[in-house]
C-alpha cells in the first residue's frame, strides 16, 4: 500500500534534506506546506484566491483552508504512490484532518521523527556561517573554514551571521516548535505510528536508516 511519510523535525534537526534526498533518490515526491503556500500565492483559481484574500487580509490560514490546499497538492499525478509531507500536519487537529484524506486516497500514514538533542540543535544553529557569493555553508563547530570567518573558495569574502541564528532566537524558536509538536507527536505515539531515528549522525547515515523504514 502507498504511504504518507510524515516527517517531523525542529528547525536544523536536518529533515528538509533528508526529504530532498528521498526525492533526488527515489523520487518520492517531498510535499512542502511552504511551497504549496507560495504556488498559491501566484495561482488564478477559486482555491488560490481564497488564500490570497486571507492572507490580505492579515488573518492566519484555518486549518480547514490548509488541508483544502494539501488535498488540491497531494491529488496529483506525482503524489498517487508515496509521498513526503514536510511541515504538515503541524497540529493534532491537521493530524486528523489528514486521516480523511488517507482514507479517501487509499493510503497508510507513517510518522518518522528526525530527533536530535537540544544542545546539539543549539550548536547547529547558531554556529551557522554562510557565504555570500557561492552560498556555501559552514559552522563553527562541526565544519569550520579553512580560515578564520572567511569561505575557503572566496578568500576575499567574511562569511554572513543571520541574525535570528543568536541562542536567545534560537531558543524561543525550539520552545515554540516543542509547545507545538508536543501533542502531534503523542497523536502519532498512541496509534504506534511513530518511528524516532537518531538526527546527530551523519546524513549518509540517517539517509540509510530512513530508505530501510519507508
Amino acid at each position: 500500500m502507498s504511504k504518507i511519510i510524515v516527517l517531523i523535525g525542529a528547525p536544523g534537526a536536518g529533515k528538509g534534506t533528508q526529504a530532498r534526498l528521498l526525492q533526488e533518490r527515489k523520487g518520492i515526491p517531498q510535499i512542502s506546506t511552504g511551497d504549496m503556500f507560495r504556488e498559491m500565492k501566484n495561482s488564478d483559481t477559486p482555491l488560490a484566491r481564497e488564500v490570497q484574500a486571507t492572507m490580505a487580509s492579515g488573518k492566519l490560514i484555518s486549518d480547514e483552508l490548509t488541508y483544502q490546499i494539501v488535498r488540491e497538492r497531494t491529488s496529483r499525478d506525482d503524489c498517487a504512490g508515496t509521498f513526503i509531507l514536510d511541515g504538515y500536519p503541524r497540529t493534532a487537529v491537521q493530524a486528523e484532518q489528514l486521516e480523511s484524506l488517507a482514507q479517501e486516497q487509499g493510503k497508510e500514514i507513517h510518522a518518522i521523527e528526525v530527533d536530535i538533542a537540544r544542545d546539539e540543535l543549539m550548536k547547529r544553529l547558531t554556529g551557522r556561517r554562510s557565504c555570500s557569493v557561492c552560498g556555501e555553508i559552514y559552522n563553527i563547530y562541526s565544519k569550520p573554514p579553512k580560515s578564520d570567518n572567511v569561505c575557503d573558495f572566496h578568500p576575499e569574502t567574511q562569511l554572513t551571521h543571520r541574525a535570528d541564528d543568536n541562542e536567545e532566537s534560537v531558543a524561543t524558536r525550539l520552545a515554540t516548535y516543542d509547545e507545538l509538536t508536543s501533542p502531534l507527536l503523542d497523536y502519532y505515539e498512541k496509534s504506534g505510528r511513530l518511528k524516532k531515528i537518531d538526527g546527530s549522525r551523519e546524513v549518509e547515515e540517517i539517509y540509510q536508516e530512513l530508505e530501510k523504514m519507508i
